[in-house]
């Protein structure tokens, strides 16, 4: 189902008082109700993905592997680095030690600070999507494939940061997505963050990937997905498919 917006109702009638109050609610065009967001990282909120790919590179090509940039689209972009590295290895007939492993991460996680510098811009709509939210006192998270090294310098160059209640990383959990781990632990962490009780019924993931659909669908969660990285047609298990999210503007 393609979703064409968002739309932000923000009162309701207190009976108690018989007046209306501001209670911050999303209502999708189906009627559907959303509390909380959860935003996946890259792919959604910033175009790393071609950084991330470089940084891959430049870290696998002295020793002898690589992967071209449609091997990473198709396989890569849904994998942790972890999951990225060992999968590299594995393909190629390779081993590797935990030790190989931890420091293949490292170098390339030194690479992507690198390639960063020279800034990062988000996608069209995004920023004023989560600014909007986070004005409403919307419980936000971020739930991320990516090591938080790499996501919090991002986070303060876009002046973010203090948006999100929660943000989950590879950092947090054992198996990357498809697996629902991450997405149960940021919702796990979402709900503890606030006081007013928040329902997997009326939390929504924002993701990019086939992967991160499958992975926030078997937490329970509904799922907008965005075309930013694969076609709707590749989107299809999500709950909603946009081509923007500057259409909540």
């Amino acid at each position: 189902m393609r979703i064409a917006e968002m739309i932000f109702n923000d009162m309701t009638y207190d009976t108690k008082d018989r007046k209306q109050v501001t209670t911050p609610m999303i209502v999708l065009p189906n009627g559907m109700p959303v509390e909380a967001v959860i935003f996946d990282f890259d792919g959604v909120i910033v175009d790393t993905e071609p950084l991330h790919y470089a940084a891959f590179q430049r870290t696998l090509e002295p020793i002898g592997l690589h992967f071209t940039w449609q091997e990473y689209v198709d396989t890569y972009i849904g994998f942790d680095d972890r999951d990225a590295f060992k999968h590299a290895f594995s393909l190629n007939g390779r081993t590797l030690s935990q030790e190989e492993l931890h420091q293949l991460i490292k170098n390339k996680a030194d690479f992507f600070t690198e390639v960063i510098r020279a800034g990062v811009s988000a996608y069209p709509g995004v920023l004023d999507l989560i600014f909007r939210l986070h004005a409403n006192k919307f419980p936000l998270a971020i739930c991320s494939g990516a090591l938080r090294s790499d996501i919090d310098p991002i986070l303060a160059m876009l002046d973010i940061s203090e948006c999100f209640d929660v943000v989950v990383t590879a950092d947090d959990v054992a198996a990357s997505k498809p697996d629902p781990e991450s997405y149960l632990l940021a919702f796990e962490r979402l709900q503890s963050a606030h006081k007013t009780p928040i329902s997997k019924d009326t939390t929504i993931a924002i993701e990019d990937t086939p992967a991160g659909i499958s992975s926030a669908k078997t937490a329970g969660l509904m799922v907008c997905a965005v075309t930013n990285s694969y076609p709707a047609d590749r989107l299809d298990q999500a709950t909603f498919i946009t081509d923007s999210l500057a259409v909540f503007g």
